[in-house]
């Protein structure tokens, strides 16, 4: 397929700056594989879909509060430094992107706080990226607190307002459990703990993949034959526990349902040669798009995504393009809620 086929006009106004007050009263839109049919919910409703011995595979992954902003040394210019992947623990080296890079050169010291925390550049890694290594003499432990105190909720650049003190629970969701992302599993972010105690209560289990997402997930497609598209690998893990609770809902011909694009990577990622979940802890760079034969799930739940993005490619692999591209039109004109913050689709 061709990037030109998934674009489409966002209109600014669709794109949530904010949360539902309520996790899991955000709308829920649910699109039905086999008869088209679209029907119009609050995303609480989600436990009428799901019957006993079903399963919901979350992402319990963590997100860290990733971007810092600091000062060069000499010059005072105020930079952004964005932790994407710590390399050596013990050495406190990180890659990160930073801004603006121009300024930003091997050799600098970067200061962050009162000089709290203290940085050095040691290499180039692409045009805004750099590996810079932290001087700080205490542990991994204390290096964290220290992360925390001074790093800022990493909500994303379109979201155009000032990041608020609610946003540091509002964009992580209630399995957050894995320190390790810069950006939230969005979908899961509409649970609660009480809708989740709804489903257990008709017989859905729930059960969990770690992938930490990177800012791959969502760099920009730039080019227009998707087979020559890269993705960027993310670490993951699957477990023995959600590998035993997947295998046996399929072999009872029970529901699946990837909580989220992160969820779907993993599971995609760790197929063993009979179809089924299998245990695994690496890296993928799995990139999903149409047409896409899924050998684990059979149910979806994700946001409304930006166009030309590989979130939207994955849901429309999964839900059929021509379907999933009317769900959209549809979205539009009923004027949900777009990306992070947004609203819920579910695919059955």
């Amino acid at each position: 397929m061709k990037l030109s086929e998934f674009k489409f006009d966002l209109p600014n106004n669709l794109i949530a700056l904010r949360p539902a007050e309520n996790r899991d009263e955000s709308r829920l839109m649910v699109v039905h594989k086999d008869s088209g049919k679209i029907e119009h919910k609050i995303f609480k409703d989600v436990v009428n879909y799901f019957d006993n011995g079903d399963i919901m595979v979350a992402n319990d992954t963590m997100v860290f509060p990733a971007r810092l902003y600091g000062r060069k040394e000499k010059t005072g210019a105020k930079i952004e430094v964005f932790l994407l992947r710590e390399l050596n623990a013990e050495m406190h080296l990180w890659d990160v992107l930073v801004d603006p890079a121009r300024k930003i050169r091997v050799g600098n010291k970067l200061y962050f706080g009162n000089g709290d925390l203290v940085a050095e550049v040691i290499d180039n890694t692409t045009s805004r990226g750099r590996t810079i290594r932290f001087l700080f003499d205490g542990d991994a432990e204390a290096f964290d607190k220290v992360i925390e105190t001074l790093g800022e909720t990493p909500l994303p650049k379109y979201i155009k307002r000032k990041v608020e003190a609610e946003d540091k629970d509002r964009f992580q969701t209630i399995f957050a459990k894995n320190k390790g992302a810069v950006s939230a599993p969005t979908a899961g972010m509409h649970f609660t703990r009480q809708l989740v105690k709804r489903l257990q209560l008709k017989g859905v289990d729930m059960a969990y993949i770690t992938l930490h997402i990177g800012l791959g997930t969502f760099r920009q497609v730039d080019v227009e034959d998707l087979t020559k598209h890269k993705m960027d690998s993310e670490n993951f893990v699957v477990g023995t526990d959600v590998v035993a609770k997947v295998n046996k809902a399929l072999d009872n011909k029970h529901r699946v349902c990837a909580i989220g694009t992160t969820s779907m990577r993993a599971l995609e990622s760790a197929v063993s040669a009979n179809n089924r979940l299998k245990v695994k802890d690496g890296w993928t760079d799995k990139f999903i798009f149409p047409p896409y034969d899924f050998k684990i799930c059979n149910a979806m739940i994700t946001n409304f995504h930006m166009p030309e993005s590989t979130l939207l490619m994955m849901a429309a692999a999964f839900g059929g393009f021509d379907l999933v591209m009317e769900a959209y039109k549809v979205a539009k004109k009923e004027k949900y809620k777009f990306l992070t913050y947004g609203d819920a689709m579910l695919i059955i």
